[in-house]
């Protein structure tokens, strides 16, 4: 494989959420296990506790009126974890002295999410027993774990990429007036519906169709050989750049191989079925349009162009930001510089506009 192709096979698995193999700004971090009592999920149903793992830098700093000032919040994308967003590509650019989220003057928060990493999900024991959640229980999630276990009752900034982005418009009219300020990247504000719905529902009906997902009751999650193969492939296109991949793929042969070994490197991580099903499920209800007007603070929207599952004008985002007093909707151009999807984690491709936002809106 040449060196390009391994770069963008790099790229394309830290798309799905794998965590960079020189994890510094992990170590760096401080590992949090919140327990929440009687948590309700839009279902109706509650279980007794769940729990939540976040991740912080830096050191929270108190105001004269005793309250924490200086929080971030990083949410992360679908399948991903609180180490997601720690990864060098990501937090180099902001976490180092001088940059926009410098950690000796912010103090960051980056949780596993409901349903991911080391926080409460199906896999843990429940599986499909475990309450179906959506968006509004992960942020509902979000929101306990910050008052209850960090002890932050407001945030200076929330910055989401993909599910992430998208629960940035879901935080805004639930708890108004607890965020100063939002970074959604990479997303769109309308209903999962489209080819958005169908590429999650392929996901799904390939792990459930699978001959060995036994009714979410496999013994062995890597048994499911097609349904992680049918995963590996979605991810491939869904995260791609078109005009990167043809760049260093430019012929039949390369593209082969290309595809097989993003197929191998992806399915070998074997991810757990049930926890997937639920991840890709979990935007069913989600549709913030209707509530974009309440999101009265300022907001830096910002999509790129080569994004195979946010396609420019889809749901029209210059309007729906227009809906916001204070929103401005970014459009990075498409290029091989830039990541598709992915480009929503990587800083150096948007640090302009994030500098100019912070510096009007301080």
């Amino acid at each position: 494989m040449t060196h390009r192709l391994a770069a963008l096979l790099a790229l394309l698995l830290a798309l799905i959420a794998a965590p960079a193999a020189a994890e510094n700004w992990v170590a760096k971090a401080e590992r949090h296990e919140i327990r929440l009592k009687d948590f309700a999920f839009n279902t109706g149903e509650t279980l007794p506790e769940i729990t939540m793992v976040a991740y912080t830098l830096g050191t929270p700093h108190r105001g004269a009126d005793g309250r924490i000032d200086n929080a971030v919040m990083l949410l992360h994308g679908t399948g991903g974890n609180g180490t997601t967003l720690l990864a060098p590509h990501f937090g180099d650019p902001l976490f180092v002295p001088g940059a926009p989220l410098d950690i000796a003057t912010h103090y960051i928060i980056s949780p596993d999410n409901l349903g991911h990493g080391d926080s409460s999900k199906p896999s843990d024991g429940l599986r499909l027993a475990f309450p179906r959640y959506d968006y509004d229980d992960m942020v509902r999630a979000q929101y306990r774990m910050l008052t209850e276990g960090l002890g932050v009752d407001r945030l200076e900034l929330v910055m989401g990429t993909s599910m992430g982005c998208m629960q940035s418009f879901v935080w805004g009219p639930m708890y108004p007036g607890f965020v100063r300020r939002f970074v959604p990247l990479g997303c769109n504000a309308i209903a999962i519906a489209g080819r958005n719905r169908m590429f999650r529902q392929m996901v799904i009906d390939g792990f459930r169709k699978d001959p060995a997902y036994d009714n979410g009751n496999y013994a062995d999650p890597a048994a499911l050989e097609r349904g992680h193969e049918i995963f590996a492939d979605v991810v491939l296109i869904a995260g791609s750049n078109p005009y990167r991949m043809q760049q260093d793929a430019p012929t039949l042969e390369q593209a082969q191989a290309l595809l097989a070994a993003g197929r191998a490197a992806i399915a070998a991580r074997k991810v757990d079925p049930n926890d997937t099903i639920y991840q890709f499920d979990a935007s069913r209800h989600y549709d913030p349009s209707r509530r974009l007007h309440e999101i009265a603070v300022p907001v830096l929207w910002i999509n790129s162009a080569d994004d195979f599952i946010n396609p420019p004008g889809l749901g029209n985002p210059d309007a729906l930001a227009a809906m916001m007093p204070k929103a401005r909707f970014v459009l990075i151009p498409a290029s091989a510089d830039t990541y598709g999807h992915g480009t929503h984690s990587r800083p150096l491709l948007w640090m302009d506009e994030l500098q100019r936002f912070l510096a009007e809106n301080p």
